[in-house]
């Protein structure tokens, strides 16, 4: 009953002082503001990304030429590897027992596909895959076929169009059987992919299949470094698969022994730690603005409650000459510290939370609560109250009861 009899005192007390107590709550709520609004929008973004990243699967993991993420003089060393090539594709196929498969991945952008007079922007990619990649993605059809076998060996002229395409090309007609030209190539709609969604305002779906063996047919060495999508038997066999990837393919391609391989495998996991790496910075410095403007919100807090110490002078000397005791006073003034910190953190928290999420929204990514951050926030914001309140409730609760109340 005390504890809810000092929080109703505390509101008065912020009601009676509006101007002062709102300045006070203003620096408090833009301290958890600045931190929330950064992790809502890192976590909304981190929370999308990790979906896409999971797609790879837990027992996937894909060989490619150059790292997940390059970084400055790096990028000499990764450029100036050999690329990857089909050939080693399959003579990996071969030389391995572990993988379920091996998918053989080439992929080159900024296409434009036509159709009639309706044409796409010059931002499509075409994929050229074997079978096996297209089981490692766990690629669905929604209408139509995927290739298959014979059209892969004779290399047809056939394709799998992401859902974007359809749309642009088709709205109003059934895609498959119709022909669409590839840069000066013919080539067969026989399916459509089921829709992936947006990331980051960038659509999934903007894309094409092709047999790798049609990929390479109309495209040859301008073709670019190929990859290469493993599908281990299990997660628990992960790492004796993507062992013997690397013993076989540092074979396939001549890696001396204690040389540093000419290639790089990238996992769920590595991509989840990468984008962590990167965002940590971000949040960091978040942190650093919150605590710095929560520290200077605490400093404005004592000076309110040292000055509602010293307009309450007679109050505090009335209440002691009727019995209250030392710490009946300094629990009213250190939870009337706390209530004000807590009032402004929530204003603080509610705008960081909406605001994050705008620009969640603006880049196109799911809304997010991060409500391991609220909870953060709310014990931050109690323990400045309770950090710079301390000293003004001890005074209060000093006061000689005859001195308060001869106070005018």
């Amino acid at each position: 009953m005390l504890l809810v009899e000092n929080t109703k005192l505390a509101l008065n007390s912020l009601i009676a002082n509006k101007l002062r107590s709102y300045l006070t709550l203003l620096g408090i709520a833009i301290g958890l503001f600045s931190i929330i609004l950064v992790m809502t929008a890192i976590s909304a973004i981190q929370s999308s990304f990790e979906s896409v990243f999971s797609e790879i699967g837990s027992n996937n993991f894909v060989v490619s030429k150059y790292p997940a993420v390059r970084m400055g003089d790096d990028r000499g060393k990764y450029r100036n590897r050999k690329d990857l090539s089909i050939e080693e594709g399959m003579k990996l196929k071969e030389m391995t027992s572990l993988p379920t498969y091996v998918g053989i991945y080439l992929s080159s952008g900024g296409k434009v596909i036509k159709y009639g007079n309706e044409k796409t922007n010059p931002n499509v990619s075409i994929i050229g895959q074997n079978l096996d990649a297209i089981y490692s993605n766990m690629l669905e059809v929604s209408e139509g076929r995927m290739y298959n076998k014979s059209d892969i060996e004779l290399a047809r002229p056939v394709a799998v169009v992401g859902s974007a395409i359809v749309e642009k090309l088709f709205p109003k007609l059934n895609p498959i059987g119709k022909t669409i030209k590839i840069d000066n190539d013919n080539v067969e709609i026989i399916g459509v992919f089921k829709k992936r969604g947006d990331i980051m305002g960038q659509s999934r779906d903007n894309f094409l299949s092709v047999p790798y063996t049609l990929f390479r047919k109309y495209y040859g060495d301008r073709m670019r470094s190929a990859q290469f999508i493993i599908t281990a038997r299990s997660k628990e066999l992960l790492n004796q698969t993507s062992d013997e990837v690397i013993g076989a393919l540092r074979t396939i391609r001549k890696v001396s022994p204690g040389k540093d391989n000419d290639f790089e495998l990238v996992t769920n996991d590595q991509l989840v730690q990468q984008f962590n790496d990167i965002t940590k910075y971000f949040k960091l410095g978040a942190f650093v603005i919150a605590v710095i403007a929560l520290l200077a919100s605490g400093v404005g807090i004592m000076n309110i409650m040292l000055v509602s110490v010293t307009e309450r002078t007679r109050e505090i000397g009335i209440r002691k000459a009727l019995g209250a005791k030392k710490i009946v006073i300094r629990t009213q003034f250190l939870v009337e510290a706390i209530v004000l910190s807590l009032v402004g953190g929530a204003i603080g928290i509610i705008l960081g939370v909406i605001g994050g999420n705008i620009v969640a929204s603006l880049l196109g990514v799911p809304i997010h609560v991060p409500v391991d951050w609220i909870m953060i926030g709310l014990t931050i914001t109690s323990l400045v109250g309770i950090l710079f309140g301390v000293y003004p409730s001890i005074k209060a609760s000093n006061l000689d009861p005859i001195e308060a109340l001869r106070y005018e």
